[in-house]
C-alpha cells in the first residue's frame, strides 16, 4: 500500500499523534510523579524506609521485564485493541492504588501499573509508525511524541507536587484516571488491526525466567537493608537469580521465537549503549528518590516546592541532549559523547555526598542536579539513538524496546541497591550517635543525610565505572552519512 493511500485511508493522523501523545504522557508522568508524593504515602500507609523503595521498583520492575513480551503481545493481539487494553488496565491498576489501604495492595497496583505500561508504550509506538508513513511528517510526529517524553517528567514533578500539597497524595494516582478514558477515545481513529498471515510465537518461558531472575537480585538488595549482605538468605536470593537470568540466555539461544535475540545485544555498539543506559538509571533514580526525602523530610519543602526545585534538572537534560549532543552526534564516535556524559553524572552525584542538613538549596542540591542532568542528557539522546545501530529491520522493534528495558531494570536494581545502603548507613549512624540510647530529632535528621551522602557515593563509583566500561567497549568509530541517519530515527525511549 503506497503512502498516499495510506494517508487516505487515515486522514486524522494529527487526531491519532494527540491520542497516542496523552497515553505518552500518562505513562512518563507515573515515572516521576509518585516520587514527589512518596514521602506522604510513606507516613500515611506507614511503609519502613527499608520497603519504600518498592512503590517505585514495583512500578519499573513489571515494566521493564515485561515489556519485551508486550511487544510480542501486540503483534499477536493488535497493536490497536493492545492500546486499549493497556490504558484501561493502567486506569484501572491506577484507581486500585489511590484507594490502597495499606501498602501490599499499592505494591500490587504499581506492579499493575507497569504490568500494564509494558503493552501500551510498545503498542503506542508501532501505531505511530504506522499511521505516519511519509517522511517529513514522521519526523514531525516523532519530535512530538519526544518532547512529550522528555517534558512528561518534569510535568510529573510539579504535578504530583500540587496534587500532593493541595488535595491528597493519592490523587497523584487517581490522575491516571480520567487521562487514560479520554486517550481511550482514541479507539475511533487509530488504524486498524490487520490480521498477521502468522501469528508469532510467545516466549512465555522466556519471559517467566527473565522477570523472576530480576525480581530475585532486586529482593535480594532490598533484603540486605536487615539481613545484611553476609546473610545466606539475601546471598541465596542473588544466586538464584543469576541463575534465572543465565537460563534465560541459554534458553534465548534455542527458543524458536526468542523473546530477545541474542544478537541484539550482542553487538558491541547497542550491547553498549543499553549497558550506558541502565548504568546512567542508577544515578538519575537516585537523585529523584534521596533527593526528595532530603528537601521534603530534612529540608520540610512542601510537595510542591519539592516539584519546582527539581525542574533545574529536567532543564539541564534538555540543554546536554538537544543543545549539545544532538548537534554532535552526526560527527563524532558516541563514546565521545557518553563518556563524558557519564563522568559529569559521576561528579554530579559525588557533588552530593557533601550536601549536609543546613546546606542551601544554591550550593548543594542546584549544582548537583545540573551537573547529572547535563551528563544525563548527553548519555541518554546517544544510547538511544545507537539502540538500533546496524541492527537487521526484523530485528529493530525488539532492539527498541530493549533500550526501554534497561532504562527500567537498571533503575529498579540502582534503587534497591542503594535505598539498602542508604538505609544501612542511616541505622549505624543513628546508633553510633544516639545519647542513651534515645535518638534526638537531629540525631535522626543527619542521621538520613549521612544515608543518603552513602548512596550517592556508591552511584558515583558505579557511573564512573560505567564510563570506563562504555569507552572500552563502544568501537563505533565517527558516524557516516547514513549511519548518522540510520542512528537519529525514531527515539526508541524516555528519560523518566
Amino acid at each position: 500500500m503506497d503512502t498516499a493511500k495510506q494517508q487516505e485511508l487515515n486522514p486524522r493522523r494529527w487526531l491519532v499523534l494527540f491520542f497516542i501523545g496523552l497515553a505518552q504522557l500518562m505513562i512518563v508522568l507515573d515515572v516521576t510523579i509518585v516520587n514527589i508524593a512518596l514521602p506522604s504515602a510513606q507516613e500515611d500507609l506507614g511503609i519502613s524506609d527499608g520497603d519504600r523503595q518498592w512503590v517505585v521498583t514495583a512500578y519499573s520492575l513489571a515494566f521493564g521485564g515485561l515489556l519485551l513480551l508486550g511487544g510480542r503481545i501486540a503483534d499477536y493481539l493488535g497493536r490497536r485493541r493492545t492500546f486499549l487494553t493497556g490504558l484501561l488496565g493502567f486506569a484501572g491498576a491506577s484507581a486500585l492504588g489511590g484507594a490502597a489501604p495499606d501498602f501490599g495492595t499499592l505494591l500490587a497496583a504499581r506492579a499493575g501499573q507497569g504490568a500494564f505500561a509494558a503493552l501500551l508504550a510498545p503498542a503506542a509506538l508501532s501505531l505511530l509508525t504506522l499511521t505516519f508513513t511519509e517522511s517529513r511528517e514522521r519526523a514531525k510526529a516523532f519530535g512530538i511524541f519526544g518532547a512529550i517524553a522528555a517534558g512528561g517528567g518534569a510535568i510529573g514533578l510539579v504535578t504530583g507536587g500540587a496534587l500532593t500539597e493541595y488535595l491528597d497524595w493519592r490523587w497523584c494516582l487517581y490522575v491516571n484516571v480520567p487521562i487514560a478514558i479520554a486517550a481511550a477515545f482514541g479507539w475511533l481513529v487509530l488504524p486498524r488491526d490487520v490480521r498477521p498471515e502468522a501469528r508469532p510465537r510467545m516466549d512465555i518461558p522466556g519471559a517467566l525466567l527473565a522477570v523472576t531472575g530480576l525480581v530475585s537480585i532486586v529482593y535480594a538488595c532490598s533484603q540486605a537493608e536487615s539481613e545484611g549482605w553476609d546473610s545466606r538468605w539475601v546471598y541465596g536470593l542473588l544466586i538464584v537469580g543469576a541463575a534465572l537470568l543465565a537460563g534465560f540466555i541459554l534458553w534465548q539461544r534455542v527458543a524458536a521465537a526468542p523473546l530477545l535475540p541474542l544478537r541484539v545485544i550482542t553487538d558491541r555498539a547497542r550491547g553498549s549503549a543499553y549497558l550506558a543506559v541502565a548504568l546512567a538509571m542508577v544515578g538519575m533514580f537516585a537523585m529523584f528518590l534521596f533527593l526528595t526525602y532530603y528537601m521534603q523530610v530534612v529540608q520540610g519543602y512542601s510537595a510542591l516546592k519539592t516539584g519546582v526545585a527539581f525542574l533545574p534538572m529536567t532543564v539541564a537534560v534538555l540543554a546536554g541532549a538537544g543543545g549539545l549532543a544532538t548537534r554532535l552526534l552526526p560527527k563524532v564516535p558516541p563514546r565521545v559523547l557518553v563518556v563524558p556524559g557519564l563522568l559529569l553524572a559521576s561528579a554530579g552525584t559525588a557533588w552530593a555526598t557533601q550536601i549536609e542538613a543546613s546546606t542551601s538549596y544554591a550550593a548543594g542540591v542546584l549544582p548537583a542536579e545540573l551537573i547529572v542532568g547535563f551528563g544525563m542528557g548527553m548519555v541518554m539522546v546517544t544510547s538511544m539513538n545507537y539502540a538500533t545501530h546496524g541492527v537487521r529491520e526484523a530485528d529493530a522493534g525488539v532492539a527498541s524496546a530493549t533500550v526501554n528495558t534497561s532504562q527500567q531494570i537498571g533503575g529498579s536494581i540502582g534503587t534497591a541497591l542503594l535505598n539498602t545502603v542508604a538505609t544501612s548507613a542511616t541505622a549505624e549512624y543513628v546508633r553510633e550517635h544516639a545519647a542513651g540510647g534515645r535518638p534526638t530529632p537531629g540525631v535522626v535528621r543527619d542521621g538520613l543525610v549521612d544515608g543518603f551522602s552513602a548512596a550517592f557515593g556508591v552511584a558515583s563509583v558505579i557511573l564512573a565505572a560505567a564510563a570506563v566500561l562504555v569507552g572500552v567497549l563502544m568501537n563505533t568509530g565517527r558516524p557516516t552519512r547514513d549511519a548518522s541517519a540510520e542512528a537519529g530515527g525514531v527515539p526508541a525511549a524516555h528519560l523518566g
